[in-house]
């Protein structure tokens, strides 16, 4: 009698008994209590197609800064094995992410309970007829490997757990448009390789208690091609249902206070920016999901609750991938048409509000006489219903204006811009021969402001200015970069200083913004006298400017400097952008 629920399950998954054991995870064995090592995930990875050769493809898509495989699953139904089948026979691909915070590993044992149990046929066998599935069981496999206890000092399990950051220190849900990490190099190529439909990105919530239990955010609903939100408010309000229908307490914004420790500061939704994984996927006309367990949950709740997300997300492309296919290739068309056109790159949240419910626990903030400040603390054994603000109705912030053309790059700076482009599956053509006096719009920047400290390796910039006719010269060898194409709202993201994730605001071209040449300030005294001396209108200007302006009055820097503009001496190069707008296109 003991040998019958091991042939049962042998049975179920199509194999031997041997080959069921092979698939079962060290989460499972231990009742959740524990998750396995990255070399799990590789026998796995392999056990899978082993077991199951018409189904499943393990293809390493990188290698890690410390040398370890980056894997990727492909699992169908389908018969389409290859990107370029999986095209000729238009499906829909579904990227499920799990491990970017390595110690938020939820996904990475719910994934591959739902692989188990699709390939059994257990349950929603027929998904993977109507879609190809990629699933990543970790992508940060560096910070998975940086074992140990208490490494998520506010979640509740598993006994040991990853690290949040690469080994290289890297936060990769910060690198999605700057991409440094070779992790993300990696995955941008499978990204354009596959070009997934829809990608969901699996996390594990830092936060207060309370006790809903998941949010699932989506763009694009309130960012991105206004055809697709449609699209995507739908594909978010049904893994909602489901998930609530399963039992969860799903919310459809991240549920972090507005102000840090109290609750009764409410909630803000809003618009993730580029660097985020559900805020980049927009930029592409694809859909975006960012699925958080909350952290105090039980480990074993949490891999339920993911398990769940990721067959109600499954579901929902089975039922409509290829209408929003569809609609995505509609919207890529919209994108190429858009040169010239006002587009949004960045969104703020309105003060407006709505009173919502909450499902929180009762809770005392006293004054600690460890921090000295207010702190919260929660009694998980009284619910209590809080009433609080959630401001929700995001509207456009900054918005340009495409280029009729596109955008020009000197040769001096196409290197680094032409590496970001091709990761991006940015379309682009290298200059053949030079174009010279160019009708250009020029970036005039009034201010250039280098950030206090360093974050995520770079040391950022801010830049305030205006875009300015002009012309210019371009040697051979300089980059010109459409509007008319699919990514165009992902390439004025990369160019215009306005967008929060440019490649100039993330310190790209910080040299260009460096005063390399001076003028001794005794020379300055000299220069500033013969101009004042020769200019009537200049001295008149002067005395306004110290009159008007008390910091540049009591600058004697910038006094000096007032005059050192003026002179022939003055780098003209200083503090201009090296990118340019045009309307023309090169032949």
């Amino acid at each position: 009698m003991k040998l019958l629920p091991f042939l049962i399950a042998s049975l179920m998954t199509g194999g031997t008994a041997l080959a069921a054991e092979s698939i079962t995870t060290l989460a499972e064995k231990s009742q959740f209590q524990k998750t396995g090592r990255y070399d799990e995930v590789e026998t796995l990875c392999r056990n899978f197609q082993k077991n199951y050769p018409k189904f499943v493809r393990c293809q390493e898509f990188g290698r890690s800064p410390e040398g370890r495989p980056l894997l990727a699953m492909l699992v169908t139904k389908t018969g389409a094995l290859t990107p370029l089948a999986v095209k000729e026979k238009q499906i829909p691909v579904t990227l499920i992410q799990a491990g970017i915070h390595a110690g938020e590993i939820d996904g990475k044992d719910a994934g591959f309970l739902v692989l188990k149990e699709l390939l059994a046929q257990n349950q929603g066998s027929d998904l993977l007829d109507r879609q190809v599935l990629l699933f990543v069981p970790v992508f940060n496999v560096d910070g998975h490997e940086r074992f140990g206890k208490w490494n998520r000092p506010n979640q509740r399990g598993p006994e040991e757990m990853g690290w949040r950051t690469t080994a290289q220190n890297f936060n990769l849900n910060r690198d999605y448009i700057k991409a440094d990490a070779p992790e993300m190099q990696a995955m941008l190529r499978l990204i354009n390789l596959w070009d997934p439909l829809v990608s969901a990105d699996l996390h594990v919530t830092d936060g207060a208690k309370f006790e809903h239990d998941i949010s699932i955010q989506v763009e694009p609903v309130n960012a991105g091609d206004a055809e697709l939100r449609r699209s995507g408010k739908a594909l978010r309000d049904s893994v909602i249902t489901e998930l609530e229908k399963s039992g969860s307490l799903p919310q459809p914004f991240y549920m972090s206070f507005a102000e840090e420790d109290d609750p009764q500061s409410g909630f803000i939704d809003g618009v993730p920016g580029a660097r985020f994984s559900n805020g980049y996927f927009l930029l592409r006309n694809r859909f975006g999901i960012l699925v958080e367990t909350h952290s105090w949950k039980e480990y074993a709740t949490r891999v339920k609750i993911t398990k769940n997300s990721i067959y109600a997300i499954l579901n929902q492309v089975a039922r409509h991938g290829n209408e929003w296919k569809k609609l995505a290739e509609q919207a890529d068309m919209r994108a190429v048409n858009a040169a010239g056109n006002k587009l949004p790159v960045t969104y703020k949240t309105t003060e407006n509000y709505k009173q919502i419910n909450f499902r929180g626990y009762a809770y005392t903030r006293t004054m600690s006489e460890i921090s000295g400040a207010l702190m919260t603390r929660y009694d998980e054994s009284k619910p209590q219903l809080w009433k609080v603000k959630l401001r929700d109705e995001v509207i456009p912030d900054a918005q340009i204006q495409l280029p009729a053309g596109g955008y020009l790059v000197p040769a001096a700076y196409a290197k680094p811009v032409l590496e970001k482009l091709r990761l991006h599956g940015i379309q682009f053509q290298s200059l053949s021969a030079p174009l010279s006096d160019v009708a250009v719009e020029r970036f005039q920047t009034s201010q250039a402001k280098f950030a206090s400290h360093s974050f995520e390796s770079h040391q950022q910039l801010k830049l305030q200015g205006e875009w300015k006719t002009a012309t210019a010269n371009f040697g051979k060898a300089s980059l010109f970069i459409p509007s008319a194409q699919p990514k165009s709202a992902l390439v004025a993201t990369l160019f215009e200083p306005a967008s929060a994730d440019a490649l100039v605001n993330w310190g790209m071209f910080n040299n260009a913004f460096e005063q390399k040449e001076y003028m001794e300030a005794y020379v300055a005294e000299d220069v500033a006298r013969e101009q004042l001396a020769a200019d009537p209108e200049l001295k008149k200007e002067f005395a306004q400017k110290l009159k008007s302006d008390p910091a540049f009055a009591k600058n004697p820097a910038a006094r000096l400097e007032f005059f050192a503009k003026r002179h022939s001496s003055w780098d003209q190069n200083y503090q201009q952008y090296p990118v340019y707008k045009t309307s023309i296109i090169p032949k």
